[in-house]
């Protein structure tokens, strides 16, 4: 699951967009706005930006050159009716990394979409396991000891964004930040109900949970060190 924010102001396009992306099983925000758009870049982080050049108010370019300056480093897909090489070096040296020209074929815009989330923040399996889970982001399966899991959407988010990022801290803001859309109005609580249903599913009556508590810093899935011959 990636989050990803399309700014858009072609409501047609956008929602074709959105909707593609959700089927995908990715976090999906949308506007129509550069302002709007540079406002949620300065406050949340994404993983994917989809970005039309031409907006009514701050240019694609602008909200591109602005993100990069600031340090943002997700991918960003440029949509553009600007087709000269001149256009595309003024893109691509604000700092997009991918580039589309209107109009464009759907099939295409899937191919740039899954190619941009596959580089090299994600060059990394699509089956990720750790003790007795495994979790396969192909086919959207978990299994423990084997056996298929059920898990709810913000469960599998969660579980594959600790396995993506093995180690490491997220506080209770952090994982909000990463799996629930900027709009959503769910608190740190429901976070914690929603990691205590995630918990509560992966392990092992009388094990340890493969999910640590940091009391009053976040949580961490702890991945064993490779075993040394």
């Amino acid at each position: 699951m990636a989050k990803i924010l399309i700014v858009e102001d072609d409501a047609a396009v956008s929602g074709l967009i959105e909707d593609y992306c959700k089927r995908e099983h990715h976090a999906v925000e949308a506007v129509a706005s550069g302002i709007e758009a540079s406002e949620r870049l300065k406050l949340f982080h994404y993983d994917l930006i989809i970005l039309d050049w031409q907006l009514p108010d701050l240019s694609g370019i602008e909200v591109c050159r602005i993100y990069r300056h600031s340090g943002g480093t997700a991918a960003i897909l440029m949509l553009t009716g600007k087709a000269s090489i001149i256009d595309k070096e003024s893109g691509f040296e604000a700092g997009a990394d991918d580039y589309l020209t209107k109009p464009f074929q759907f099939r295409e815009l899937v191919a740039r979409v899954k190619a941009s989330l596959r580089r090299p923040r994600t060059l990394i399996p699509g089956v990720f396991t750790v003790a007795h889970i495994a979790l396969d982001t192909s086919s959207h399966e978990v299994t423990k000891n084997g056996e298929k899991i059920d898990l709810l959407p913000k469960e599998f988010a969660l579980l594959e964004l600790f396995l993506r990022n093995p180690n490491q801290v997220f506080s209770l803001e952090a994982l909000l930040d990463r799996v629930w859309s900027s709009e959503s109005d769910t608190t740190p609580e429901a976070v914690r109900t929603c990691l205590l249903r995630l918990r509560r599913k992966l392990d092992v009556p009388g094990g340890q949970s493969i999910i640590s508590t940091l009391y009053g810093v976040g949580y961490r899935l702890d991945q064993p060190p490779e075993p040394h011959n």
